[in-house]
Order: C-alpha cells, then sequence, then structure tokens
C-alpha cells in the first residue's frame, strides 16, 4: 500500500538550503517527475525477495537524475525503509564513487554501521537544517572537516567517529527554522495519485493536499516512540523535548502552501495540544484559513477531555471540539494503543486512563458535531496476554459501534532508537542481527512474545477485517500497487 505524500525532511531542509544560495532539488523515486509515466513507474510495482513491493522509476532514472548533483541526501526515518535507501545507495556509490552522500533521520543514526557499509559517506545525527548548511560550506571550502560540525558522523579510516548534538545545538525557538519548500516537492503527481497517508476521502473528491508540524517533540515519552530516547546525553540532543512555533509563524506557513493550491492540510504533531491553551488559541487562528484540517496522530485522548462537573471522571471537552470543527477540521486520529491500563502505564506513558475516560461520549460527541474520527490500536508486546488482546480488539469494536469511522490495528515495532527496542534487545525478543524489513506493524517482528508471532499477524488481519465496514476494507485492499554546489536530496524507491 504505497501512499506517497513526501516526506517532510525534505521541503524543511531543501528550504534551509534556499535560504543559504545553494541550489537544491528534490527527487521522489517513488512517483518520479515529467520524465516519467506514472503508469509505468508508479502503478507497477515489482516483488521484492522479501515480499514486499518495489514502487518507483529504475535504476537508470535514478543515476540520471543525480549525475548533476555535487551532494546526494537520502533520509531514512523508518526502519521499513532501510532496504530501498541502502539499496539505492550502493547504486549511486557503484557509478559515482566520489558523490557526497549524506543520510540522516533516527533509523539512519541508529544503524551507522550498516549505512556506513553500504557508502553512506555522513550520517546526520539530529534535526539537520543548520547541519546541512555546514556540510555543503565545508565542501565549498573544501577542508571537509566533519569533525567541527556538530551532529555528524562520519568514518575515519575504519572507525565510525561522531560529534553528538547537545543542547545548544537544537533550535528551540521554531520560528528561527527556514520555512519548508514544499514546492521542491513533486504536488501534482500526489494529487493525482490522490493516496494520502490519513483521512477519508469521497470517491471521486479533488485532493491538492501538504502535510505540516507547528510543533516538535512530545510531552509524552511513550517506550515504542524514538522520543523516548531523544533527551540529555542522546547524539540526537534533546530534540523529544516539546517545542512550538508561534501563530503567526503558522500562519505564513499557511499562506505559503495557499499559494501552491494546497486545499487539505495533514498536521504531522506528535502533540499539537502538548500546550492546550497554546493549541487552542492556534486553532481559533487557523479557523479563518479555509483549508480542510485533518490530524494525523497529534491529538492525543487526555486532550480532547476535561474533568466532569463532579466526580473524578474525564468528559468529552465538547468546546475543544466545536473549534475544531469550526476551524476546518475534518477529522482526528485518537491513540487508544490498548485496551489494558497495565499495558498503557507500563509502555505509554499512562497517557489515557481506561476508566476514568468517557470515550463513548467523546466519540459520540465528535461525530454529533461532524468531526470523523478513527482509532489506532497496537497488539504484540511481549509480555501481552491474549486477554489483553482481545480486551482491546473488543474494545475497538465497542468504539466502532459508538460511531467510530475505522480502526486501525498495528503490531508493535521495537524501532531501532527506541526504549522498546532496548527492551526487546535485553529480553530476548529481537536478535542483534534481525531483519529490518520484518520491522513494520503489519508483521510481527518479536520472538518470544506470550502469543507467538504467527498468531499476533493472523489475529491483527482478522480483527481489521471483522471491526471495520466491509467497504472501507475494500478500499484499503484495493490500494495495493500491486495493481555552484549542485545538492540534490533523493527519496529512494519505495519498498512497501
Amino acid at each position: 500500500m504505497c501512499k506517497p505524500n513526501g516526506s517532510l525532511a525534505y521541503p524543511s531542509l531543501g528550504g534551509a538550503l534556499l535560504q543559504a544560495g545553494i541550489e537544491v532539488r528534490v527527487f521522489d523515486a517513488c512517483v518520479g517527475n515529467e520524465k516519467d509515466e506514472l503508469d509505468q513507474v508508479f502503478y507497477r510495482s515489482s516483488s521484492l525477495p522479501s515480499g514486499l513491493l518495489r514502487t518507483g522509476v529504475s535504476e537508470d532514472r535514478i543515476l540520471e537524475e543525480v549525475a548533476g548533483a555535487d551532494i546526494i541526501g537520502i533520509t531514512s526515518i523508518f526502519t521499513d525503509q532501510e532496504t530501498m535507501v541502502l539499496s539505492t545507495v550502493r547504486l549511486i556509490k557503484r557509478h559515482f564513487p566520489d558523490k557526497l552522500v549524506v543520510s540522516g533521520g533516527v533509523n539512519a543514526r541508529n544503524r551507522l554501521k550498516v549505512f556506513f557499509a553500504a557508502g553512506v559517506d555522513l550520517v546526520c545525527l539530529s534535526e539537520a537544517e543548520r547541519t546541512i548548511v555546514a556540510i555543503v560550506d565545508a565542501v565549498r571550502r573544501g577542508d571537509r572537516d566533519w569533525g567541527a560540525i556538530p551532529g555528524l558522523a562520519f568514518m575515519a579510516g575504519d572507525r565510525i567517529l561522531s560529534t553528538p548534538a547537545s543542547a545548544g545545538d537544537v533550535v528551540w525557538n521554531l520560528d528561527d527554522l527556514p520555512i519548508p519548500a514544499w514546492e521542491l516537492l513533486p504536488n501534482e503527481r500526489y494529487w493525482k495519485i490522490a493516496r494520502p497517508h490519513g483521512g477519508h476521502f469521497k470517491e471521486g473528491q479533488e485532493l491538492r493536499y501538504a502535510s505540516m508540524m507547528t510543533s516538535l517533540g512530545c510531552v509524552f515519552t511513550c517506550s515504542y516512540c524514538h522520543i523516548s530516547g531523544e533527551a540529555d546525553g542522546d547524539v540526537a540532543g534533546p530534540i523529544g523535548k516539546f517545542r512550538v512555533k508561534s501563530t503567526e509563524r503558522v500562519m505564513v506557513e499557511l499562506d505559503r502552501l495557499r499559494d501552491l493550491g494546497v486545499k487539505q492540510v495533514f498536521i504531522e504533531d506528535d502533540s499539537l495540544f502538548g500546550m492546550k491553551r497554546r493549541g487552542i488559541d492556534l486553532i481559533r487562528s487557523v479557523r479563518t484559513s479555509g483549508f480542510e484540517i485533518f490530524d494525523v496522530n497529534g491529538v492525543n485522548i487526555i486532550h480532547l477531555l476535561r474533568k466532569s462537573g463532579t466526580g473524578n471522571r474525564l468528559e468529552p471537552d465538547i468546546e475543544l471540539i466545536e473549534l475544531l470543527v469550526e476551524s476546518g477540521f475534518k477529522q482526528v486520529a485518537l491513540p487508544f494503543e490498548s485496551a489494558s491500563q497495565r499495558i498503557i502505564s507500563r509502555y505509554a506513558s499512562s497517557k489515557w486512563n481506561v476508566e476514568r475516560c468517557d470515550i463513548e461520549g467523546l466519540i459520540r460527541a465528535c461525530k454529533d458535531h461532524g468531526l470523523g474520527v478513527t482509532g489506532n490500536y497496537m497488539i504484540g508486546y511481549p509480555d501481552e496476554t491474549r486477554e489483553e488482546i482481545e480486551a482491546t480488539i473488543a474494545m475497538a469494536q465497542w468504539h466502532r459501534d459508538c460511531g467510530l469511522d475505522a480502526a486501525s490495528f498495528m503490531l508493535v515495532i521495537p524501532l531501532p532508537g527506541t526504549r522498546l527496542f532496548d527492551m526487546a534487545i535485553a529480553g530476548g525478543h529481537l536478535s542483534e542481527e534481525y531483519d529490518p524489513d520484518r520491522l513494520n506493524w503489519s508483521r510481527a517482528s518479536m520472538v518470544n512474545t506470550l502469543v507467538s508471532p504467527a498468531e499476533l499477524e493472523d489475529i491483527r488481519r482478522s480483527a481489521w477485517e471483522r471491526v471495520n465496514d466491509s467497504k472501507f476494507v475494500r478500499y484499503k485492499k484495493g490500494m495495493n500497487a500491486a495493481e555552484s554546489n549542485d545538492f540534490i536530496e533523493a527519496a529512494a524507491p519505495e519498498g512497501i
């Protein structure tokens, strides 16, 4: 199910490079550009040995696009991107050994050995708007003194050296960041394909969408999230701490998106209401922007609730729900994760209380106000019992009965860079020689779990098909694709 939205890494870093006067292009090898026919490169996927599908342009086209660049950047945020990222790096280095290849993202920084072995020259260890400009400046000077650039890893002979980022390297005032250069993305191609990774749309509805972030970091430190490892002392520096853009800055970014013809905006914040009053003030300002707004993963359950007049129960925050609807929000995705309070407390920062929260009231209130609601559920923790898993599935079914539009069931992934990864290695649930192609939400990547990996995959698949509407299931299944210094940022073909 290939959904080529365009990683926010590329417009963010591209904006920094353009601001510094550096020529930059983005080539999304998943969809190609005007030289490529979508029918040939996107709708004709090929099988990989892993059983995944390769979606994107030919190797020759990748080489053609990078031929004129001095520096090539390829992000690797998610582990299941790793195989295609490294395959693309090897391809480029085989034909252009002297080109400087830079990577970054939480997966890259936690897999330095394999990235350098594939031919990557530099790995950015933290947020890299400043780092990438410093790299270009070093190339221009001809000194390539990588040790002088904070937040960078590189090879020195047969040793991996790094210059960890510190609190002083973190951009605390996000208004200081360059405006993302969304115009570098092949937006018209994305809109023609019309497969955003969030939201539910009517067949034939015109889509002109883009993603943005109004904050970075999170107020929670869930064990399965990379933010759990991004604290003081980590090589990335404390970038997991919650930081925000001002309302004025967000409105400037929305104006930029409007100029590009964007109609739907996906907010990708990890915690949109991490500062609830700030979030409310921001949404009030966005109210007149004219966009359809979709939250992907940043509205936590607790933020849509408030204390009831009596007792210890939390009830729907009707005022906030009304504000979201008035501001153009069409849908929110709620991270329920589990029906087990034990699981939520141990793995998910105790971010909501199963007994105290009026979830039925919340779902019905959202629906009564015209706000779409989807739910995310996770199963397969190392010590999770079958009874806890069944309770989570039953809870999802109950939520559907209350009006939830759709339920997503995901198997827990011990991603490198998270506390859960360290727990999985220490507990014998993941081999240190693990296969990155198995680290995705539809596959059970851990072993020695209370419920076996094969059973977990069957349970997840069955629950998704049983709990969701049959029309929705057919729709989702139908998405399967088997049906100066030049700097170029190249998104690898997608193996998914």
